[in-house]
Formats: C-alpha cells, structure tokens, sequence
C-alpha cells in the first residue's frame, strides 16, 4: 500500500503534515470575489480550487504545497473547497472566463485573469513571473 499512500495521500493521523508555506485565504463568500479583484490591482491574487475527495487534487495540492517559493507579501493565494462552494465556484469561471476544471489555480491582476492551470500543469505554472 505503500505507493498508494504516496500517490493518494496517507490515512494515518500519527504522521504530522509539514507546515505548508503557503499562508492560504479560505474563499467562503461571494463578496470576496470583490475583494479579489480590488487586491489584484495591487498585489497579484491566486485562487486554487480544491475537491477534497479527489485523489488527482489532493495529490496536486501537496506538490503546489512543496514547490511554492513566493514570500507571503508576493501574491495573496486563497483556497477555495468546490465540495462546500460550488456556487463560489461557478461565479469565479463566469467572472474571471476560466472553464471550471478540479483541481485549478487561476491568477489574477489587475482584475483579470493572467494565468490558469489544471491537474498536473499547475506545478508548471511559474507563479514568479506574475510578480
């Protein structure tokens, strides 16, 4: 079971995760979609949408985790759970024109959408470049 719990993550509560240095913004209201575009004009935003039950997702989530290299004041990144906000979701591919994929990060300045991955691309989206 061993690359199984490599590939899907690890049941086991006895391991402690590494602290992520990500310093994530839970996304649980419409009104900060507002506040996404007014924060991107002046500090890029990333927004990476989640499905908890999904192993393809979860994999992502702990390599953007472990690659991520920006300092906390480089770019705001909110964290969005598509189980629990769905609706959030649908506003966010109708606002900023990105096709809903899971798992997803979309960048933002200046109000508009500059970068999106899905799957396994968003460990290759070079977030320095949109600082």
């Amino acid at each position: 079971m061993g690359i199984f719990n490599k590939i899907f993550g690890n049941s086991d509560t006895s391991e402690t995760p590494e602290p992520s240095k990500i310093h994530w913004t839970p996304l649980t209201d419409m009104d900060q979609l507002d506040t996404i575009v007014e924060t991107s004009k002046t500090q890029p935003v990333a927004i990476f949408k989640h499905s908890t039950r999904c192993g393809i997702s979860n994999m992502v989530i702990k390599q953007f985790e472990k690659s991520y290299d920006l300092e906390a004041n480089q770019m705001k990144v909110y964290y969005l759970d598509l189980l629990n906000y769905r609706p959030i979701s649908q506003e966010i591919a109708a606002r900023f024109q990105v096709w809903h994929e899971s798992p997803q990060l979309i960048v933002i300045k200046n109000g508009s959408t500059v970068a999106h991955a899905s799957h396994s691309q968003i460990n290759a989206l070079p977030l320095a470049q949109f600082v």
